[in-house]
């Protein structure tokens, strides 16, 4: 397979062809706490456009392109100053984002809903999204954290660890990953000796790992980011505070091993993540085109480029009340089911009035506006490196 060019601002096919006409934004924190994450998630959503553009684009021709705009996953202001630059200066007409939580609902509030862009976030994962009335533009594809913390305390439980202790990266994402946790390992009849915030970007965390030790447990629950998660990790170990650990999503990556080391060997983790034909098709779609595919929400970005597009030709228009009001169309079923690498024969569906079911990389499936049911991979690091050990 012809391989596909990925080029930040822009989408172009080769010399000759239709520029793009549709332009559609990628807000993600290519600064931050997830920097080391979000190229492959750009990367990723960008491979399904131009998979698109290649078949001919969209709506007779029209070509999209991509403009990136960083949410730093953690300044609200800067990530709403983005989104209004693309909806205002660059005319995106959707947006594929934003990332962490606590910026994904500041651009939606302030932004996106009152300019009326859909938005549609890989990784936003925070149970707040579940219950905010967006007047439709806001869909994830990444399941709540309400349901990661049930699947990571039955894990830890089924290791017969009862007694842990719990630190949270101090934002939405991490407060709300970190109340589900607790809510069903408690419920489970487990004990929380302490549950403690902390900052990322901080050179020292000593003083929190104290903390935690003092409070005891058989392990400690790590729910954050590379950056400040990881070495929260590292100090809790060189000081022999414990021994085992258990982290989120929001952690897992090479980036996590190589800032870590040793200390990190035998920790578990969950991620949203997806097996079978759709992942199998995505991993063999970026291999080929040379984009890396096994990193946090690769398949989520994809798939949420996917939905815009063909929410778009579902539409006729490609309006961001048009692409709004067909997401769930095409997200779901009825109609044909559509996998990574087969955007081409889903616009031909489209075209001739039939329906569509896109299924993915991840096994799409759109509850409703807020809310994405989904799968979680359970995995463990062996020797440096995450082996998954089963779906739940």
């Amino acid at each position: 397979m012809k391989k596909i060019l990925l080029a930040s601002t822009a989408l172009a096919l080769s010399s000759g062809m239709a520029m793009a006409d549709v332009k559609m934004g990628v807000l993600l924190g290519f600064t931050g706490p997830i920097e080391s994450v979000t190229p492959h998630m750009a990367d990723s959503a960008e491979m399904a456009w131009n998979e698109i553009n290649e078949a001919g684009g969209i709506l007779d021709g029209q070509m999209i392109s991509s403009v990136r705009a960083d949410s730093t996953c953690l300044d609200s202001s800067a990530a709403q100053a983005a989104a209004e630059r693309m909806i205002s200066s660059d005319g995106v007409v959707a947006i594929m984002g934003a990332d962490c939580s606590g910026v994904t609902m500041s651009v939606l509030q302030n932004v996106a809903m009152s300019a009326g862009v859909p938005m549609i976030s890989p990784s936003a994962t925070s149970p707040a999204f579940t219950d905010t009335d967006s007047g439709g533009v806001f869909f994830r594809t990444a399941p709540s954290d309400a349901r990661q913390g049930a699947v990571l305390a039955e894990i830890v439980m089924s290791r017969d660890i009862d007694m842990v202790a719990v630190t949270y990266t101090n934002n939405d994402y991490g407060a709300g990953f970190a109340d589900a946790f607790i809510e069903s390992f408690e419920a489970a009849g487990g004990t929380v000796t302490t549950s403690v915030a902390h900052e990322d970007g901080r050179g020292d965390y000593s003083a929190e790992a104290g903390t935690l030790a003092s409070a005891g447990g058989d392990a400690l629950v790590i729910l954050g980011y590379t950056d400040g998660g990881g070495s929260m990790l590292r100090t809790a170990w060189e000081l022999g505070a414990f021994e085992s650990f258990f982290i989120g999503d929001g952690m897992y990556g090479d980036e996590l091993v190589a800032a870590v080391g040793e200390a990190l060997e035998g920790t578990v983790g969950t991620l949203p993540g997806a097996e079978g034909d759709g992942a199998d098709a995505f991993a063999a779609l970026g291999q080929a085109n040379d984009v890396v595919t096994e990193s946090s929400f690769t398949g989520e970005s994809y798939d949420a480029a996917a939905l815009l597009a063909l929410a778009a030709e579902a539409a006729g228009e490609a309006t961001p009340e048009g692409i709004a009001a067909n997401i769930l169309n095409v997200a779901n079923a009825p109609g044909e089911e559509i996998l990574p690498g087969e955007l081409a024969r889903a616009l031909e569906i489209l075209r001739d009035g039939g329906e569509i079911n896109y299924v993915g990389a991840t096994d799409v499936e759109l509850i409703g506006p807020g809310e994405a049911a989904g799968t979680y991979r359970e995995y463990v690091v062996e020797d440096g490196q995450f082996v998954t050990l089963r779906m739940h």
